[in-house]
């Protein structure tokens, strides 16, 4: 009898040849390719389910192709198409919608336009579903055939194995029925270790009790053993194969054909069956390591993916002000899409789900967009309505004399204009450019009508600069009486007139810094001197009796008392300035100023109160 390896073997049940789940989840489907293959005469070159085309009108050709022609195309091919086709679909769709909103379309208007081209794809589709269920069912039938006629031949060798003395004439009969069963593939998946359990236990009980001459045996067991080698040969060129997939079917055609021949000389038979078992273990672990690899990418895909949607739903929550946030999101939200299709495939539970959850960001972002802009849209009109108002009153007013009084209101309309919303960037430069084209021919009629009073005042600010200047330079040198320079250039300062408005705020931010800067310094000495001056006194005002000094504490505390009620309610008044205008900041500089003034007399009492202190020890 056969030894338990090559039972094994015949049974399929190899441990290492194991299908993986993936495999096991396809095998009706992996049956029918491989009749389809035959059909459709590929070669071990080609492979549909990865050819790359180009455009969706290839797909669509390369689909009515397979549904009208003979040829059935394999699951993986079919799969293929669908994928390649919608994805195109999709990017075509998008492109489209995209084109119409950079095309100033409403986005909330757009409507989808029917797609021939899908209705076409799905018609074909359902031709070659029905093509390939059609092939299915056959197969299925032929399964059913070749099963019965596989158990017929099982009952007519068992037959000869029941008969000792005849097993010499049913020789030939015997490898006739070898034959036959050869020709029978396949059979249904679940009775199939069956068989060949069944089979070759007959096929041993013959051989064993066959009283061939010693040479036909020998022969017969030379020729299993040289094609049983050449069987280990090509399993184990297949480890060189680099395209995994590949190695493993053909490994299964060398199975199929190791079981179909006959048995080696019983001493060679664990030997050659050790060799091509070690063959099959290198294809199976790289086979299994293959998908194992490929599970794990697609675990990682999917944390890539998950981030990405976690992503697009911040954006989606985040908060959106104006139209240029929109168009920051929508080209981030766009880049998200494009990393979204450098990455491959999640796992399969999860690859639609996730693929969901994305695309449902996606729109939601791009409804909210739409809303927005329609919005947007209504506010644009307003506003714009209110401006032409603005350009009506205007001018109005542009011909008008009245100068103080029409310059008044004017600057009245362009403060309304700036405190008016945006308009659509195109109209808002036309309503600009007539709205300030009216201000313009008022203000140009003005000036030239004050065109003495211009230069007078540019002369004015020149004596004013020129007064900033020596007060620049007292500041620097600090000669003797400083003071009572300083004060004659003030009043000087104080007797030139106007300066042009737009030097206004500028000449007036110079004169004051470097007044400050002058007061800084006079008020410091001057406190200085005080305080030396208060030290020195402080023995004639012991000499005064034994309570003078601290008479004088509690009056100078008093005082400081007061300096800090003064200094917060001006600080309290500040808080409630308003520095919108000019005039407006101008106050708060002047506020700001006395305030300091107050701080650095109330550090002057208390360095006092020190020095009584340090005098009373």
């Amino acid at each position: 009898m056969m030894d338990s390896q090559e039972t094994a073997l015949e049974q399929g049940t190899l441990n290492e040849g194991k299908q993986t789940e993936e495999t096991q989840n396809s095998a009706a489907a992996e049956t029918t390719d491989k009749v389809v293959n035959t059909t459709a005469n590929e070669t071990a070159d080609t492979d549909p389910a990865k050819h790359v085309f180009k455009n969706k009108q290839e797909v669509l050709e390369r689909t009515k192709e397979l549904a009208h022609s003979d040829e059935v195309p394999t699951k993986a091919e079919v799969d293929h198409l669908k994928s390649v086709f919608y994805k195109f679909n999709i990017a075509q769709r998008d492109a489209d919608m995209k084109a119409y909103i950079e095309g100033g379309g409403d986005p909330a208007q757009y409507q989808m336009l029917p797609d021939d081209d899908e209705e076409t794809f799905k018609a074909e589709m359902q031709l070659i579903k029905e093509k390939r269920a059609k092939v299915f069912l056959q197969q299925e039938e032929e399964k059913q055939q070749n099963l019965q006629k596989k158990l017929d031949i099982l009952e007519k060798i068992k037959a000869m194995t029941e008969s000792p003395e005849k097993a010499s004439e049913s020789y030939d009969a015997f490898k006739d029925l070898q034959a036959e069963w050869k020709t029978l593939n396949p059979v249904p998946a679940e009775k199939a270790n069956e068989l060949w359990h069944n089979y070759q236990l007959y096929v041993e009980q013959f051989y064993d009790m066959l009283n061939l001459n010693r040479e036909a045996r020998e022969y017969d067991f030379k020729k299993n053993l040289e094609a049983k080698t050449k069987l280990c040969e090509e399993a184990e060129q297949l480890a060189d194969e680099p395209d995994v997939i590949k190695a493993f079917h053909e490994l299964q055609d060398l199975h199929e054909q190791y079981r179909e021949i006959g048995p080696v000389a019983k001493d060679l038979r664990e030997s050659i069956w050790a060799r091509f078992k070690a063959a099959s273990t290198v294809i199976n672990k790289k086979h299994q390591q293959h998908f194992d690899d490929l599970r794990a990418q697609e675990v990682e895909n999917l944390k890539k993916k998950t981030a990405l949607c976690e992503q697009a739903e911040a954006l989606v929550a985040s908060e959106r002000k104006n139209a240029g946030d929109w168009d920051k999101q929508t080209q981030e939200i766009i880049d998200i899409q494009k990393e979204w299709k450098k990455i491959g495939f999640a796992p399969q539970k999860m690859n639609q789900k996730i693929f969901d959850r994305f695309r449902a960001s996606c729109d939601s972002f791009f409804t909210q967009k739409a809303e927005f802009f329609k919005t947007l849209k209504a506010e644009y009109a307003d506003n714009a309505t209110k401006k032409r108002d603005l350009i009506t009153k205007v001018k109005a007013l542009q011909d008008s004399t009245e100068w103080k009084t029409t310059a008044d209101k004017i600057i009245e309309l362009q403060k309304e204009w700036k405190k008016i919303g945006p308009v659509a960037h195109k109209l808002g430069d036309e309503l600009w450019a007539e709205f300030n084209g009216a201000c313009n021919h008022f203000f140009e009629a003005r000036n030239n009508a004050h065109a003495g009073v211009h230069q007078e005042e540019r002369e004015n600010l020149q004596k004013k600069q020129d007064i900033i200047a020596q007060l620049q330079k007292l500041a620097e040198e600090k000669t003797e009486g400083l003071q009572a320079k300083v004060q004659a250039l003030v009043e000087q300062y104080n007797k030139v007139g106007h300066v042009p408005f737009k030097e206004k705020d500028k000449i007036f931010e110079a004169y004051h810094a470097v007044l400050d800067k002058l007061y800084q310094d006079l008020h410091i000495a001057i406190q200085t001197k005080r305080l030396d001056k208060f030290k020195n006194n402080l023995k004639n005002v012991a000499q005064r009796g034994e309570n003078a000094l601290d008479n004088e504490r509690g009056r100078l505390q008093h005082r400081l008392d007061q300096l800090k009620s003064e200094i917060a309610t001006y600080e309290n008044n500040l808080g409630f300035l308003s520095v919108s205008s000019k005039k407006g900041n101008s106050l708060i500089d002047e506020m700001n100023r006395k305030v300091q003034k107050l701080k650095d007399d109330a550090k002057l009492l208390k360095d006092k109160i020190k020095a009584i202190d340090s005098e009373n020890k």
